[in-house]
């Protein structure tokens, strides 16, 4: 059993905060866990935030199902926009919980700013999962290797 990923990178637009990810790709699911904290704010606990499941859709593949299993209405957006791009690009079933906060950003969480932060979590996590990626495409293209 392949141990969690864990990293952290700066939140984009902020001068100390940065984004913490927890990331465990199992057998036939993703878990991808998010949250942010300025060096002040470290040693402090954070929220829980909202906590979404997502998974493929055989008749519609590029629109994924979610539902929320926790819902903190600042950050359920994002993560459900996540999640489902998870499972979209993975073809696994996902389960995201995220709790960034933007409040520390230059303007305190404009559209720019979440967005820029939402790219840079993808990058990130998809980087990660670029395995699996090439797996799933391989899987649907019917190219795969036994």
């Amino acid at each position: 059993m392949e141990p969690p990923i864990q990293l952290s990178f700066p939140l984009p637009r902020s001068l100390d905060t940065r984004i913490y990810l927890n990331l465990t790709v199992k057998a036939k699911a993703i878990m991808l866990f998010l949250t942010s904290a300025s060096a002040e704010e470290a040693a402090a606990p954070t929220p829980l935030g909202s906590f979404v499941y997502a998974l493929p859709d055989r008749y519609n593949p590029s629109q994924p199902l979610s539902t929320p299993l926790c819902t903190v209405e600042p950050t359920l957006e994002f993560t459900t926009r996540l999640a489902k791009l998870l499972a979209r690009r993975t073809q696994l079933p996902t389960y995201v919980g995220n709790s960034i906060s933007f409040a520390s950003t230059g303007l305190g969480g404009t559209v720019e700013e979440e967005m820029d932060a939402f790219r840079k979590v993808v990058e990130v996590t998809l980087a990660k999962l670029q395995p699996i990626i090439e797996s799933a495409k391989a899987i649907s293209d019917g190219t795969r290797a036994e």
